[in-house]
């Protein structure tokens, strides 16, 4: 239960001098663990991606996994970061239920990349500089259960389980130097910069990078001060927070709570802390350690890493487009706006568009689908554009049809809705209900004989001059036709038979 007063966000920021500090663990892809050969899968029954390096049994000895070594030196360089010429695995030692060794082999002094930074945009357009001081290397801990209690955390809880599937996993963790500057911004500049990170994980394929997989987490350090000239103000650390809206949320409430104690005359105590995703709540977890606590020391039973300068520079050419260059490439090509641009990647449409002009829609046309009808189903589903049932490619198919005169946009929508439902493709379902568009002029010139016969009265208004009225006549053809007549040539049989064409 909280007990720490709150001070209203906006008051806290405006007498309060907010800087984070965000560290960021994200799982590799690798085919296996970082210092051993278990599978590196998800969703596994328990205990079963396991070895016994996995389990550190006595008698066993690691071996570091090349592919890692690899995927972090890219990472490394995509963060424009040096790497190290020369580095070293150590031993962080406290006690770890999900580690069975009792400590995990990390880096600490000698990191594989250091000094390099990153530019985030934020939704406005602005771009903050985030500087990173370390990528290192290091494994994942295994999963604990919490049974017994109401709230799943170990407080309250009659039994623990544990499943060390996950043990092992590599990490690379990129650790900031302190993020100043961002006043009320804070929180926006958190989720962005997270942001910022998974999708350079997933241009680089190292990573899924999914973070409700966990691959993708974060801590993030929030801390007060009264101005920027003043020191560095007491921080706490929120805990694998794994969403942008709870990053957001863990740092609103963080500002909130220690200006609180702040005004009272309290001390924040460094600490980390737990986000709660129902009441976007932080709670006390253990106090923070410092470095010297966990008796770091050099793992002996590792040979240092040692790239050469060849491989590195190898690796840095083969580097793919990243983000934020491919997104100013691509507003040039597509023409959008500044403005268009951002509410795209804000929406998460950025690879949905550019894979449906790939498969032949126009950059417009494609905007408007994701943007408009597909944000709006996402939005109604509570879910993701990525996650609806329906691929680029049908979209640039149902465009296709739209663009040939096959159907009009009316008719797209529902077939659309009918991709949805997973009835097939576009084409496929035009053909099997017959929503092509009627373009026979036999049919149509039936349809508007009669409804110049019914609107005489619209029909002097266009004879007098007054051409906007004939969609008084379109209307009623287009209800005729169940929606399916080709406006575009009503129109001109309505001017034919009006002797105006």
């Amino acid at each position: 239960m909280r007990t720490d007063p709150l001070v209203d966000y906006d008051e806290a920021v405006d007498r309060y001098d907010p800087v984070l500090g965000i560290e960021v663990h994200v799982e590799l892809g690798t085919d296996t663990k970082m210092f051993d050969g278990a599978p590196n899968v998800f969703a596994a029954d328990p205990n079963t991606a396991i070895t016994p390096v996995s389990l550190g049994l006595p008698g066993t000895l690691p071996v570091v996994n090349g592919k890692a070594i690899e995927y972090a030196i890219k990472i490394g360089l995509a963060l424009n970061c040096q790497i190290a010429e020369h580095c070293r695995f150590a031993r962080k030692q406290y006690f770890y239920p999900d580690l069975t060794k009792n400590f995990q082999t990390s880096q600490y002094d000698e990191p594989i990349a250091f000094d390099g930074w990153i530019d985030v945009e934020l939704e406005d357009g602005e771009t903050v500089r985030v500087e990173i001081e370390r990528a290192h290397m290091e494994e994942d801990a295994g999963k604990n259960t919490h049974l017994g209690g109401a709230t799943g955390r170990i407080q309250g809880a009659t039994r623990s389980l544990v499943d060390y599937n996950r043990a092992g996993v590599p990490l690379v963790e990129i650790v900031t130097r302190p993020i100043e500057g961002v006043g009320e911004r804070a929180p926006e500049v958190a989720a962005a910069y997270v942001r910022t990170l998974r999708d350079i994980f997933r241009t680089l394929q190292v990573s899924e990078a999914r973070m409700e997989r966990g691959n993708v987490r974060a801590d993030v350090n929030v801390s007060l001060r009264p101005s920027p000239e003043s020191p560095l103000g007491t921080r706490t650390e929120t805990k694998n927070v794994n969403s942008f809206r709870s990053i957001e949320r863990s740092v609103r409430f963080e500002i909130s709570r220690q200006a609180g104690i702040l005004d009272a005359g309290g001390t924040v105590v460094q600490e980390t802390r737990h986000f709660h995703e129902d009441t976007g709540e932080t709670s006390s977890g253990r106090v923070k350690s410092d470095a010297e606590d966990y008796r770091y020391f050099p793992e002996p039973d590792l040979v240092p890493v040692a790239p050469s300068r060849a491989w590195v520079e190898e690796l840095r050419a083969a580097l793919p487009e990243l983000p934020a260059a491919r997104r100013r490439r691509l507003l040039g090509e597509w023409g959008y706006s500044d403005l268009e641009m951002r509410d795209v990647i804000n929406a998460g449409a950025l690879d949905l568009i550019e894979s449906t002009v790939a498969a032949g829609a126009s950059p417009q046309a494609a905007r408007k689908w994701w943007m408009g009808e597909l944000a709006r189903t996402a939005k109604e589903h509570e879910t993701e554009l990525e996650q609806l049932a329906v691929t680029p490619a049908q979209i640039a198919e149902l465009q296709g049809l739209v663009d040939g005169r096959k159907i009009n946009d009316k008719i797209a929508k529902q077939v659309l809705g009918k991709v949805l439902e997973g009835k097939g493709d576009p084409a496929a379902i035009v053909e099997q209900e017959g929503l092509a568009v009627v373009s026979d002029d036999s049919v149509l010139t039936g349809a508007v004989d009669q409804a110049i016969a019914e609107n005489p009265d619209v029909v002097e208004k266009i004879k007098g001059g007054k051409v906007q009225a004939i969609g008084a006549l379109i209307g009623p053809i287009m209800k005729a036709t169940r929606g399916q007549a080709d406006a575009g040539r009503v129109r001109e049989i309505i001017m034919e038979r009006l002797g105006l064409s």
